[in-house]
């Protein structure tokens, strides 16, 4: 029968020519996706990025770099590599094509066919929950890159500005120290003073001179950080630097905090989906006691009529020791899951306190010097000054107030660099918000810390 090998060949074109049904995880892992190489790397390529000069607002640079950055790049295709195994996972195994022939002396019998596998029902499907479940924490994985990427922009473009604040208490106090060394020669010359107060001048000015050297050297490191954090080389002196700053709002109350870290961050995000993968596996290793099995269909075209020989086969699962290992194996995993799950939301509600700590520590700091002790330390400075000049109290007086004076200034500028800085990590590390403009699938927040 003639028409018996073509009906072959089309069964065949039409198997290789099928697609399998997707899978709602598969289905909303593929939308978001798409949803973020629209604005991540579109056509797969980079996007416009935002033009950075030195007046840029922070949002631009923060975008700047989420974008730009080669890890967080690493991270996005890892994830993306993952969203197309949950393809794989669910996919029937292809079809075979058999040929069988008796040969004596001449073709006595010529048997093409097909052999169609069939997995025991839900096998396919727990090994799509589990390709499922490992995108999903690849996604947060690819967002967790993001935020740190974020984080470590934000933390040098605060540690750039503060260390120019720095500087800037560093030289006044350098020029104050001058008008103090011109006061001790003075009084030198007037009879009323010693040598001795003009080299102790001259030991303090030489030792803020070194100070302000090491501050001025370590600009570099910082600046190398920042250009880093961009996606550039450290030594990239044409990339610019911010001249102006954006200081943060204040965080929200610890129990809102801790609700928005439940959903968002990305840490306990991940956790949560290497459980999901978890109990995926165990119902894979269910599966496996159940047979596969595979059905196929042969004709032999030298016959007349064409005599069809439907054929059926069944897997044995009979090792009934190695199908106990897997499912004891996937409990242990799914277990193991939820004690690391359980873990980071202890060490976050931890380090959620321990960071509220510290901001408020900060910000009781930059009041304390700001507005109680360093108009103190000033008053004192001039106390001293005068009553030297007048002879009524001595150098070391003058030195021990200056002391006082650019120890409290330095002391005020610590605690703003740490206020910004726990605010940086109260919001992207705990609370896991991403800033505006972040490639990351959109997630409503009602309140940005």
């Amino acid at each position: 029968m003639p028409s018996t090998p073509f009906f072959l060949v089309a069964l065949l074109a039409l198997a290789a020519g099928c697609a399998g049904t997707p899978t709602a995880g598969e289905r909303q892992a593929r939308a978001d996706l798409d949803d973020v190489r629209g604005r991540y790397r579109p056509d797969e390529a980079r996007p416009e990025l935002p033009a950075l000069a030195p007046d840029a607002p922070l949002a631009d640079w923060l975008r700047y770099a989420m974008l730009n950055d080669p890890r967080v790049e690493a991270a996005f295709h890892a994830w993306a590599g993952t969203v197309e195994r949950i393809t794989i996972a669910r996919s029937r195994p292809d079809p075979a094509l058999t040929l069988e022939a008796d040969i004596a002396g001449a073709v006595e019998t010529l048997m093409p066919g097909l052999m169609l596998p069939l997995p025991a029902p839900r096998k396919l499907a727990a090994a799509a929950e589990v390709a499922t479940a490992e995108a999903e924490a690849a996604y947060h994985a690819f967002e967790a890159e993001v935020l740190r990427t974020a984080e470590a922009t934000r933390s040098a473009y605060v540690r750039l500005h503060f260390l120019e604040d720095a500087l800037r208490v560093q030289r006044e106090a350098l020029a104050l120290l001058g008008d103090v060394e011109t006061l001790a020669r003075q009084q030198v010359g007037a009879g009323r003073g010693t040598l001795q107060d003009v080299l102790r001048a001259e030991i303090e000015r030489e030792q803020l001179h070194t100070q302000i050297a090491n501050l001025e050297d370590s600009r570099g490191v910082l600046q190398a950080r920042f250009r880093a954090a961009l996606g550039h080389d450290p030594e990239d002196e044409s990339v610019p630097l911010p001249a102006g700053f954006e200081p943060g709002a204040p965080p929200l109350p610890a129990e809102e905090l801790l609700a928005l870290a439940s959903e968002h961050n990305p840490g306990l995000r991940r956790m949560a989906a290497e459980v999901r993968r978890g109990q995926a596996l165990l119902a894979l290793a269910h599966a496996g006691r159940v047979p596969d099995v595979t059905l196929g269909l042969e004709a032999d075209v030298k016959a007349s009529p064409v005599m069809w020989r439907p054929m059926a086969s069944v897997t044995l699962p009979i090792w009934r020791d190695r199908i106990a290992a897997e499912i004891r194996a996937a409990q242990a995993e799914t277990r193991s899951a939820e004690a690391r799950l359980t873990a980071e939301e202890i060490d976050l509600a931890a380090g959620l306190a321990a960071l509220l700590y510290l901001y408020r520590e900060s910000a009781r700091n930059e009041e304390l010097y700001g507005v109680t002790l360093l108009p103190k330390a000033r008053q004192s400075l001039a106390v001293a000054r005068s009553g030297y000049a007048a002879g009524r109290s001595s150098f070391l007086d003058v030195i021990d107030a200056e002391r006082q004076l650019l120890a409290f200034e330095l002391a005020s500028v610590e605690a703003r660099t740490q206020r910004e800085l726990s605010l940086i990590s109260l919001a992207m590390t705990i609370a896991g918000v991403a800033p505006e403009g972040a490639p990351l699938v959109p997630t409503p927040v009602e309140n940005r810390p």
